[in-house]
């Protein structure tokens, strides 16, 4: 049994025709034949019934379909992994993500990446966005997933993509009177106590300044009693019902461990967290083309 032998096999019963399958391999019909009867002779059981029209195949060649997609398909990853890694698709990405993001879809691009590229080390590295925009800029990182804070888009050595919109949602303590709510909109927290989550780790940042904006276009002004950027510190305040925040929806597997704490949908115009991928646009790191590639993007 050969490579060859599965692929004329595959086309004969994808295309139930042994011309159709001929003409697709550029070869004879009877090269066709001779190398599926070669394979039949090899296995020692019949895979096509030519009496049918169109060619049917025969219990043990449904069997055999199966497979032989699963070995030639698993025969062109690796193929494709192998050129890779002669052409130089090896090494290190740098990937530096903001606090919290790990609870998003981030885990499960990574995983697929490094199944395609195993010989590529991704490193990861979990900081505020202040120090990702640094360590971006300075060359510490070949990427970041950045809730923006220091405005990346003023920067022109930088490549921006946005990666997603992220819902916000209040995050309320079990009893609060709003908790039951279907939805909020920030009109309704004008008489709240917020613990407001920052981007920035100084607290007053370009990001800041968005969101305190949709504050002030719903006719108030915040009560604010703690500007952190510490997720899990502002959702271990709201269980302990000293106030409420607003926060991105990627939080809510902290639900589960964080007692005392509800998520209700945030409503209006503008009210999600934007998530940028940046790079710089003169990183030679092969490894990076081909991971901004793979990703999704709003």
């Amino acid at each position: 049994m050969n490579l060859n032998q599965l692929r004329y096999f595959v086309s004969v019963a994808e295309s139930g025709s042994f011309t159709k399958a001929a003409q697709s391999h550029f070869v004879s019909q009877t090269a066709i034949t001779q190398q599926i009867h070669a394979l039949e002779e090899n296995i020692g059981t019949k895979l096509l019934d030519r009496n049918s029209r169109p060619v049917a195949l025969t219990p043990a060649g449904r069997v055999l379909l199966k497979e032989a997609r699963e070995i030639l398909s698993r025969m062109d990853t690796a193929l494709i992994r192998t050129r890779e890694a002669s052409t130089g698709l090896e090494g290190e990405l740098r990937l530096g993500y903001t606090k919290g993001y790990e609870h998003s879809d981030l885990p499960k691009y990574l995983r697929r990446f490094h199944r395609q590229y195993p010989n590529v080390l991704i490193s990861c590295y979990r900081c505020d966005t202040d120090m990702l925009a640094a360590g971006l800029i300075n060359g510490d990182y070949d990427v970041i997933f950045t809730w923006d804070s220091t405005n990346l888009r003023q920067e022109e050595s930088l490549q921006l993509q946005v990666m997603e919109h992220v819902p916000l949602r209040v995050a309320l303590y079990a009893n609060h009177p709003l908790a039951r709510r279907a939805e909020l909109t920030r009109k309704d927290l004008k008489q709240e106590n917020i613990l407001f989550m920052s981007p920035s780790g100084t607290g007053d940042s370009f990001g800041d300044a968005f969101y305190i904006r949709l504050y002030q276009q719903a006719g108030y002004q915040p009560n604010i009693l703690l500007r952190s950027n510490d997720m899990e510190s502002i959702l271990m305040m709201v269980a302990a019902e000293e106030g409420i925040s607003i926060v991105p929806e990627y939080s809510h597997p902290w639900d589960v461990g964080t007692e005392n704490v509800v998520f209700v949908p945030l409503a209006g115009e503008g009210e999600t967290e934007e998530i940028l991928i940046a790079w710089r646009k003169n990183d030679d790191n092969p490894a990076l083309v081909h991971f901004i590639q793979k990703l999704p993007h709003a």
